[in-house]
């Protein structure tokens, strides 16, 4: 009886948030209210089918656009600032191991909360490892591997990411 509570939490968010709530039979107006149902601090934004959330650890600012196929490992907390669009397959992990001994490389378990700012623009594929912050304004180019912290109003890309080039500061779109 205790093996089937301790997988029973798991099954159960499985089945609400990544079956239910990710369905695309669930209008995409009403899938943040549900996942603020849930728990998760989620403002009006648009999530849309077939996003993947680990738990209710999740902040999405107002206006935020999440794409289809995103991943939010939620180990630790993953905060969306407003109006922040992340394309296609992005994963957000905040977890990682420490680098164990040789038989088992992949060590104790690490986690550290993944901070995007808010406007940015997160392109296709973009994986983000634990701990970072993305600062308000910035771009990730598509295909671009986030490892360590990116400057507001910037552009990355590659592998790992670089700074590119600064973007122009302009005033906040309207709400």
């Amino acid at each position: 009886m205790s093996r089937l509570r301790s997988w029973w939490p798991g099954l159960w968010r499985n089945i609400v948030l990544n079956t239910v709530v990710s369905s695309s039979l669930i209008p995409v107006p009403l899938r943040w209210r549900l996942l603020r149902a849930y728990g998760a601090d989620v403002a009006p934004s648009t999530i849309s089918p077939g996003v993947w959330i680990g738990s209710r650890r999740l902040t999405i600012g107002r206006g935020a656009f999440i794409n289809t196929g995103c991943l939010f490992s939620t180990h630790a907390p993953i905060t969306i600032g407003p109006r922040a669009y992340l394309a296609m397959r992005v994963t957000v992990s905040t977890s990682t191991h420490e680098v164990g001994p040789s038989g088992a490389r992949a060590g104790a378990l690490v986690t550290a909360p993944v901070t995007i700012g808010a406007g940015c623009w997160i392109g296709a594929n973009v994986t983000i490892l634990p701990g970072v912050t993305i600062g308000d304004g910035t771009v990730v180019a598509a295909g671009a591997v986030v490892t360590r912290d990116c400057a507001p109003n910037a552009l990355y890309g590659g592998v790992p990411a670089e700074k590119k080039r600064d973007l122009p500061v302009a005033s906040a779109p309207v709400a």
